[in-house]
């Protein structure tokens, strides 16, 4: 009766399709279904899936901006919250490589114990951390 895995993670956009297409560019996401409308929640929302895990887009007909505090990983912990969804990587080097060229936004890079940590905003300017452990 306990917790079988990880199921999704939820993130509000501002655009359904440009997330998409971001998510799927930079991350590897394939879409899972269509978009579709929930009137009870006003938004527009989808699935993408990489491996076992989803990531669930909403798209609310009355978006709020992201507040600036949340757009950096050392300001976003002070306030109380889910804070990003994280990803370990195998290849720093050519992840962050692919970033530049794709012109993501990387926010932050710390060494954090052995292993490599950078942080990057997506399109809407949500928090993914990237972790590469490195074997000592």
């Amino acid at each position: 009766m306990g917790i079988v895995k990880p199921l999704h993670v939820g993130i509000s956009v501002k655009s359904i399709e440009e997330a998409t297409a971001w998510y799927m560019k930079n991350l590897g996401f394939k879409p899972v279904s269509e978009a579709f409308y929930a009137t009870p929640l006003k938004a527009k929302l989808c699935f993408l899936r990489r491996g076992d895990f989803e990531i669930e887009f909403f798209e609310h007909d009355d978006k709020k901006p992201l507040p600036g505090d949340r757009l950096s990983p050392n300001e976003d912990i002070r306030t109380i919250g889910t804070k990003h969804v994280a990803f370990l990587i195998d290849d720093y080097d050519s992840m962050k490589k692919s970033f530049l060229k794709n012109g993501v936004d990387i926010a932050h890079e710390v060494q954090m114990g052995g292993d490599q940590v950078m942080f990057i905003r997506d399109n809407s300017g949500v928090l993914i951390e990237l972790i590469c452990s490195n074997p000592e």
